[in-house]
């Protein structure tokens, strides 16, 4: 893997064989260190008290409101679940009870555009087949130390769904992933099995369309990975990861990105931009 991005014929292989691809030293500890600085500066520079939008996984259903609708085009923070006290009040710093930022950091942020953006990773797009590809969303994610919530058994194509379905994940570490802290677990080969089920946005709000299937904790593997470590994930791979049990965080940078070329967004996504995200390139 030289730094243009390009996987080798071995790397491409393995990934349409097993459904995630880990791509070591991705990023330079020169652009982590620049990520983790300027999301210093804007979690410095939010007003918790103008917002205390709650971002799970298990409950966003019933969480999910007009913050996380508008975050499609904005840059915008959600808390832990476990980040409040009975009060209502944080029960520690802003810092170490925010979830995750987004949906729009690779768009709004300049710092967080020049790496989502990069040659190299429009060349890694253009070795997946992507003709058109466009970042859909964005992901600061924390995974705080002992609050660090659980994300459960998911597949990408379900949030963010084209025809046919097109997208692919791309979860960089900036910092060290292991099984302690949380570090994603996902089933090899699972994405051959195709999509199970679709997140919608109706007039009511926002649900899934059946109900999610029970996986054996036995046929997923743990993906642990080094700072700088690209994990590239198929929109069809079930994948997890668990609470972060440990006195570090699990910094990473997601990004998600579908093709625009002979594909349409599905109109029921959760995501209903105003204004179309423009291709990283066009072949």
């Amino acid at each position: 893997m030289g730094i243009s991005g390009k996987p080798s014929p071995e790397q491409l292989h393995s990934f349409h064989s097993q459904g995630f691809l880990v791509i070591e030293s991705f990023s330079s500890p020169e652009e982590i260190d620049d990520m983790r600085r300027r999301m210093d500066q804007l979690l410095d520079g939010f007003d918790c008290s103008t917002a205390a939008s709650i971002f799970s996984t298990k409950n966003q259903q019933k969480l999910t409101d007009d913050y996380f609708y508008e975050s499609a085009e904005k840059i915008s923070f959600f808390f832990e679940e476990k980040a409040f006290g009975e009060d209502g009040n944080l029960k520690q710093a802003k810092q170490l009870s925010i979830n995750k930022v987004g949906h729009a950091l690779h768009e709004i942020d300049p710092v967080f555009k020049t790496f989502s953006c990069s040659e190299k990773l429009s060349s890694l797009m253009l070795s997946l087949g992507y003709k058109g590809p466009v970042i859909i969303q964005s992901m600061y994610i924390f995974k705080q130390p002992g609050i660090g919530g659980e994300v459960v058994p998911h597949q990408d194509n379900s949030f963010l769904y084209t025809e046919p379905p097109t997208c692919t994940g791309l979860w960089l570490a900036l910092e060290d992933a292991t099984i302690l802290n949380g570090c994603l677990w996902a089933i090899p080969g699972s994405h051959k099995n195709g999509l199970v089920r679709r997140f919608i946005r109706g007039d009511e709000g926002v649900y899934f369309d059946q109900p999610s299937p029970s996986y054996d904790d036995k046929d997923f593997v743990p993906v642990e990975v080094k700072a700088g470590s690209l994990v590239v994930l198929h929109g069809d791979l079930i994948h997890q990861s668990f609470e972060n049990q440990s006195p570090k965080s699990r910094h990473a940078y997601s990004l998600h990105v579908v093709d625009t070329d002979g594909c349409k967004w599905a109109q029921e996504n959760w995501i209903r931009r105003k204004v179309d995200p423009e291709p990283l390139y066009e072949s």
